[in-house]
Order: structure tokens, then C-alpha cells, then sequence
């Protein structure tokens, strides 16, 4: 038996569907979209094209923390010796970002340029104060935002809520990877 003698006899009982029902559609037939017409006038020259937006940090939901929680993470690989001098604050703090009062979209685009710089300068250990956040509407919003967006950072090797003479569950202490020329 042929593939076509075997696919006409799977097919030997299937009926078309009886239904009349079509979409209609609001546009006439060959009318361009908004961003069809947007990307011909790219194309075309007539405009720029649009800018990419070079931060890669989740502007989308991240798992809630609550304000007195305790945020750490490592990337497998760190030694346990480093974390350990990580998490007791025994690495000097090169730069820290503070980020109260600051709005979910204004702490990712600080946050993004303070680790681009840090790299770029070879710091190895920064501190981020993020606060508690407990009276806001929702508690630790952005500490949960700054404990998501680390782990995204290809740099980020580890992280560690900071002591609390230095903020306590409202900062965090970050280590950087050595740069390629270290």
C-alpha cells in the first residue's frame, strides 16, 4: 500500500465542517496595518529606526518578598569561603546605589547603569539599599524587583542581604566577577 492509499484510508471518514460562519473584517482588502505602515516608512528612510532598549531587566512580575526577608543567591561555582566574607560584609564596599523613593521603572534604570559602570571600573563589591519597604502599598516591591533583577545580571555572582548595621534586610551586598583584563 502507497502513502497516498494509506492517507486516503485514514481520510475515507472525514466530513467538512458545515459551518458558514467567516471573520469579517473592519479594514478593507489590502489595507495597511499601523505598523505595517511604520516599518515601510523605515524602510523607506523616512524615519529612524525605532531604539532598542539596551536593559534587558524584567519589567514583568518576580515572586514577592516580604520586607525583613533575607535575599541571597550564587551562581554555582562561587565557593562557599567567598560567600561566607560575602554575607558577614568582609569585602570593602566600593560604591553603593540607593534606591528609596524611587519608582519600579526609575530603580531598574538606575540599577542597570550603576552595574554597567561598576563593571566597567572593575569594582568588585557594591552595596544596593533597596529599604524594607513596609508601608508601602506593596510591601518590599522593590526589594523583590532587586533581588529578581540581580540574578538576570550576567555579572552578578552573588548576593547577600547586608548586615544590619549597614541596612539590614533593606540593602544588599553585590559581588561583581573579575573583569576579563583582572
Amino acid at each position: 500500500m502507497s502513502d497516498d492509499d494509506t492517507f486516503r484510508d485514514a481520510m475515507s471518514d472525514v466530513a467538512p465542517l458545515q459551518s458558514k460562519r467567516r471573520v469579517q473584517h473592519d479594514k478593507a482588502a489590502g489595507e495597511a496595518t499601523p505598523a505595517q505602515l511604520e516599518r515601510r516608512e523605515v524602510a523607506l528612510g523616512n524615519r529612524e529606526t525605532p531604539r532598542v532598549d539596551p536593559n534587558y531587566l524584567t519589567l514583568g512580575e518576580v515572586p514577592q518578598r516580604q520586607p525583613h526577608d533575607v535575599v541571597e543567591w550564587k551562581k554555582v561555582g562561587v565557593q562557599r569561603g567567598v560567600f561566607s566574607r560575602l554575607k558577614a560584609g568582609k569585602y570593602p564596599i566600593e560604591a553603593s546605589l540607593d534606591l528609596h523613593r524611587h519608582t519600579v521603572r526609575q530603580s531598574r534604570s538606575a540599577l542597570f547603569k550603576f552595574l554597567n559602570t561598576a563593571f566597567a571600573r572593575r569594582w568588585r563589591t557594591v552595596m544596593i539599599a533597596h529599604g524594607r519597604g513596609e508601608k508601602s502599598p506593596t510591601p518590599a516591591r522593590i526589594k523583590s524587583y532587586v533581588a529578581a533583577w540581580l540574578v538576570e545580571v550576567p555579572q552578578v555572582i552573588a548576593f547577600h542581604s547586608a548586615r544590619s548595621n549597614q541596612g539590614g534586610t533593606g540593602a544588599v551586598y553585590v559581588l561583581l566577577k573579575k573583569s576579563p583584563a583582572a
